[in-house]
């Protein structure tokens, strides 16, 4: 009886170790950054509905006392576009993946 076995090869396990390794990384590089960009869209919306047709300064302000407290470092107060009570902003984010290898992330976000 010639009994064939079945399963991963050791080559096998470790391209797949390798790959879930690499996603891994890149999650764990890209995650913090939406996070941030999530909790800036999230507090421009909340001072849009706190402050509809606010003036820019206000607006500003309020911004600036919520980035205090989140401690949101991409965008200042002084970034945010605000015209006829919407509120936005954009920025590029860049994320160091490797030595010499990055990743440019382009987040955008706004708010009536």
């Amino acid at each position: 009886m010639n009994i064939r076995q079945a399963g991963v090869s050791l080559i096998g396990l470790i391209v797949v170790l390798i790959l879930l390794a690499v996603v891994a990384l890149f999650g764990m590089k890209v995650v913090p950054s939406y996070m941030e960009f999530r909790s800036m869209k999230n507090a421009i919306q909340a001072i849009a509905r706190e402050r509809p047709g606010g003036a820019p300064a206000d607006i500003r302000r309020a911004f600036e006392a919520r980035s205090n407290i989140d401690g949101f470092e991409s965008v200042k107060p002084q970034d945010l576009d605000v015209q006829k009570g919407v509120i936005s902003f954009a920025y590029r984010k860049e994320i160091q993946l490797f030595t010499g290898v990055g990743l440019y992330i382009d987040y955008a976000a706004s708010a009536q």
